[in-house]
This record gives C-alpha cells, structure tokens and sequence, in this order.
C-alpha cells in the first residue's frame, strides 16, 4: 500500500469543499480524476510519476470504506475527518450529535485489545 497516496488523498480532498462534495456526489470520478491529475502534483510547477494507487485502496476510497483504508494503514485522523466531513450531517439528522462518529467506532470494534496497523510511511 502507498500509505502516503491514500493519506496524501484523504488529507487534500477533505481540505477542499469543491473536491469534497465531488467525492460525495460521484467517488469514481473524483477517485480517477484526482490519480490523473491532482494526486501527481508536488506543486505548481512539478508532477511525480512515482505514486500509484493499488486496486485494492482505489476501491476503497470508492466505495468509502474506512474500515478498509484503516486496516490498509491510512492515517484514521485522515479517514475520520474526510468520512466526518462526508457522512456527519446526514448521521446527525436521523441519529443524532456524534453518530457517525460512534459508527465509525463500532465498525472498528474489532481492533480493541490489538496494536493497530502502522500509519508509517
């Protein structure tokens, strides 16, 4: 996994309003646009042909599932703000402050009492 691409993914779009609702509203797109694209730059002037995303952390951020991209490695700061960013609205309308955030949680249950994957680069 190149943890930095998916952390380097999850950290841009979710700082940018227009990528954010893009990624909401069609992730495939957005996912194949920002590989081609935006992932590339390292500034104004440079791109990297270096980085990759696999197929498994490109389904992944399609499908959003951070259960996934955490167990792959991505930073769960990253994943929890971006997923935050996506979901909280919709969870607290029909469930209240803190539901997907409780969610989330339960859905990483699973590594309670186990040393959580690496976040190294």
């Amino acid at each position: 996994m190149s943890k930095y691409y998916v952390n380097k993914f999850l950290y841009t779009v979710d700082r940018d309003p227009e990528l954010l609702r893009r990624y909401k509203e069609d992730p495939r797109a957005l996912v194949t646009t920002w590989e081609q694209s935006i992932g590339p730059k390292l500034n104004d002037y440079e791109r990297s042909t270096v980085h990759a995303l696999t197929d498994a952390e490109r389904e992944a951020l399609i499908k959003h599932d951070y259960v996934a991209l955490f167990e792959m490695g991505a930073h769960f700061f990253l994943s929890l703000t971006i997923f935050i960013a996506l979901y909280d609205e919709e969870y607290m309308a029909k469930h209240g402050p803190l539901s997907f955030q409780r969610e989330f949680a339960a859905k990483l249950g699973h590594w309670t009492g186990k040393e959580y994957p690496s976040v190294a680069t």
